[in-house]
């Protein structure tokens, strides 16, 4: 592939989406920058995800619907890093380019948005029989239903704003969105209630943003090193690593999170069937020399539970809905 010949002193290039959440992520990247005297500027994309609204995810295809572009760009070097929310990327990326460095982690947690038609009570249990709650999640679909199948699950697409609009119009009688999109939007105001770990678990990588670089682009190596959060990196690996032994990806129900826990970090795992029939968990305690190993222990702890079996029955559903980045 032909690069893209640019100035190695100008300024640093950052691809991110066009979606005010996405441009908030990619400022605070450019606020690390700054910080070191790196000045930087943005350059916004609409992927296929972004323009087919009207389209169920499922039908266009899963992979890379809101990441294709940002790299394509990043790999010809027009642009010199991609800002992603990590949860969004798949586990296997493109040649030649690698997610070199995360930033401190926002809340991982997933969180419930009432509708006006919801008076009282706290959590799931605020939500009377029939409810509607929008997601369009297969993970949030399935522990939904797992914990209360008698609550009607409806695919909810748009970015954070569009959702909360369709909440507060009463299109559904809830949502269930990242808590980290709402709290980086200063829309704490709409949480009603917060999903806990490990009982509800948040997609691996949840909460954290991403910088993608060329994997020989030494200069945005060397920055990647110096902002790069620790405790976030060795967390995600472990939970990256647990999605990708279990073929995970955008039509699978999947669960996973890895933080501290008397003492030590701890890595709890779940997978589920689309309706939330058959969930299987687990969990153990990280090995923080090798949090990859870990996550593949534990995938191989569900697979030997039946987690085989859950993918192979995932494998032979067809056009199932797929989740949105927010």
């Amino acid at each position: 592939m032909t690069r893209v010949a640019r100035d190695p002193d100008g300024p640093v290039i950052i691809a991110t989406r066009s979606s005010e959440l996405a441009l908030r992520q990619a400022r605070e990247v450019a606020a690390a920058l700054a910080a070191r005297g790196i000045e930087s500027e943005l350059e916004t994309y609409r992927t296929v995800g972004d323009k087919r609204l009207d389209e169920p995810l499922s039908e266009i295809g899963a992979k890379g619907l809101f990441t294709a572009e940002l790299e394509h760009d990043l790999a010809r070097g027009r642009v010199d890093c991609a800002v992603h929310s990590l949860k969004d990327l798949p586990t296997d990326s493109p040649a030649g380019l690698v997610v070199a460095a995360v930033l401190k982690r926002e809340d991982p947690r997933d969180a419930l948005v009432f509708g006006p038609q919801v008076v009282s009570g706290t959590g799931l249990d605020a939500l009377p029989r029939g409810s509607r709650v929008g997601t369009s999640s297969l993970r949030r679909r399935a522990q939904l239903l797992a914990l209360r199948p008698d609550l009607d699950v409806a695919e909810l697409r748009g970015n954070v704003g569009t959702r909360l609009k369709k909440v507060d119009g009463g299109q559904v009688h809830a949502a269930i969105l990242a808590a980290a999109g709402l709290h980086r939007l200063d829309a704490r105001q709409h949480v009603g209630a917060y999903l806990e770990p490990p009982e509800w678990l948040p997609a691996a990588g949840q909460g954290a943003i991403a910088i993608q670089i060329r994997s020989d682009d030494e200069r945005m190596l060397a920055f990647a090193r110096d902002v790069n959060d620790a405790d976030t990196w060795s967390a995600v690996r472990a939970e990256r690593a647990f999605l990708a032994a279990l073929d995970g990806g955008c039509q699978v129900p999947i669960g996973a999170l890895a933080r501290m826990h008397d003492g030590a970090m701890h890595l709890w795992g779940m997978i589920a069937d689309v309706r939330g029939t058959r969930v299987i968990r687990g969990d153990l305690v990280v090995d923080a020399t090798a949090p990859e190993e870990s996550g593949q222990r534990l995938a191989g702890e569900l697979r030997g539970r039946g987690a085989g079996e859950i993918l192979a029955g995932l494998r032979e559903v067809k056009k199932i809905p797929s989740p949105q980045p927010e």
